[in-house]
Formats: structure tokens, sequence, C-alpha cells
């Protein structure tokens, strides 16, 4: 890997086209492109405007900015609209430790709700923009609609179910594996986004890579550098090919068809 920090964005910028500018400006949740990624999933158009209203769009943050520190009072709950940003933890010497990488359509903010303070600091890893939405505002409108409650219910599961994966993924794999097993979730999860799953740059550091898999820096560096002269992947300063995915995700493991997103 010749370069310290990658952009998460689909490779077909020729057409003007990046996942983490999906949805932008002031668009409603109705007419967001995210719509069926975030929170909004299965409400109606009558329940949609009501949630809307609750919902602030904030000011792009600059990369490197914080969209909350770990001990503020939790305020509210955040989708991201585009760009990345990862959340971590620090360590009492002062080190971060990196517990997730969130992508366009995902939820920061929710493992407040059973403090009533953020256990993680969140910064952008680039450019970014975020949905704000009022957490008073969101727990009374969440009694109110069935379908909002539910979908917050599926959320704060694919977290729980993400923590427990990822202690399996950090204390079970080999360090090929894990990176393995990042590169296919991310690939997955641009998928989503409807941007070709097999070509992306990553906006995290691969500092933030190995504090995330646990692995050191030098290590991350090596192991990209293997996977691309075993053909799996073709690394270009920030941008990564993935050539081979059905290799790449057996490396990964068997865990990756239910790896959720990183948080």
């Amino acid at each position: 890997m010749t370069a310290d920090s990658f952009a998460v964005h689909s490779m077909t910028v020729s057409r003007g086209e990046r996942y983490g500018a999906a949805c932008g400006g002031n668009v409603a949740c109705q007419d967001c492109s995210l719509h069926q990624l975030c929170l909004p999933v299965g409400l109606d158009s009558e329940d949609l405007e009501r949630l809307d209203r609750i919902i602030r769009r904030r000011r792009p943050l600059r990369r490197g900015e914080y969209l909350f520190r770990a001990g503020d009072p939790l305020r509210a709950v955040y989708a991201v609209r585009s760009g990345s940003i990862k959340t971590y933890t620090c360590s009492s010497e002062g080190d971060e430790h990196v517990t997730g990488f969130h992508l366009p359509g995902e939820l920061i903010g929710l493992g407040a709700i059973a403090t009533g303070v953020y256990p993680r600091s969140a910064r952008a890893l680039e450019t970014s923009s975020v949905c704000e939405v009022a957490y008073e505002g969101l727990e009374d409108l969440s009694m109110k609609i069935r379908g909002l409650q539910r979908q917050l219910l599926r959320l704060m599961s694919r977290e729980i179910h993400h923590d427990e994966t990822m202690m399996v993924l950090l204390g079970g794999m080999a360090a090929e594996g894990r990176l393995a097993a990042l590169l296919s979730n991310i690939a997955a999860r641009v998928g989503e986004r409807g941007f070709s799953p097999h070509a992306f740059r990553l906006s995290m550091s691969r500092n933030d890579i190995g504090s995330y898999l646990g692995l050191a820096v030098e290590t991350v560096s090596r192991l990209f550098t293997r996977l691309q002269a075993e053909g799996l992947l073709n690394v270009q300063r920030k941008q990564v090919m993935i050539r081979d995915p059905d290799r790449l995700r057996r490396l990964a493991g068997v865990c990756v068809d239910g790896l959720p997103p990183p948080r």
C-alpha cells in the first residue's frame, strides 16, 4: 500500500458517481436515495413526514471534525448521509481503539441510549454530512409509530450481533482473514448502495484499519501487499479493486456472510 489513507467511494468516478454523495442537501426522508437503508425502512408516507419533522440536516463535517465525543450527553442519534465516519474509544494512555466505520445510510449513537451519554467518540474520515434525529422526539415518535419502534429494535439488535461477531473475528481469525473479512464487508455495503462492490476507495488510514482489526500498521501494509501478490486485489494509491471476490470471501471464513456492518 503506497498511500497513508483511503476514501470510501466507488471507482466509477468517471461517471460522476460517488456512493458517499448518495443523498445531500435538505432532501426529505421519502425522497432520499438511502431511504431503504436507513431509519425510515417500512414507514408509509404519512409516518415519514412525521419523522422528517424531528430531523435536522447539519452542515457538512470536515475531515477530522467531531460529531460527538465520548462522555457527551445523548441529544440525538445520527444517520450518515454522505461521506464516512469512524467511532473509537481512548485508553487511559490516550491511545485510540477504532470500533467502527460508518457509511451512508447507517446510524450512529444508539449505544448512548442505555446510559444517556455517548460511550465512543465519532469523527469524520472525510467531508461528511449527517441527519440529526433528536432523541426525545425519536423516543416519543417510536411509541406512536409501530414500524419505527420495530426498526429501532432491529438496529439495536444489529449492533449487539456485530459486537458478538467482532469478538469471534478478532479472537479466532488469522491476520490475513481479518483484513479479508473487512474488505469483503465493505464491498457488500458498497453494493447495497448501488455501486460496484469490486472497486472502491477507503477513507480510513492503515492506522485506523490496524486499530480496528487489532493489528500493527506494518502488518496491515504487508497484508495488502500479500493479497495483491496473490491476485486477490489490485491496489493503486487510494483505490482498491477486488479481483477475486470469491477467494477473498473464502479467506475471510464462514462468518463473512453474516458479518454486519462494522460499527
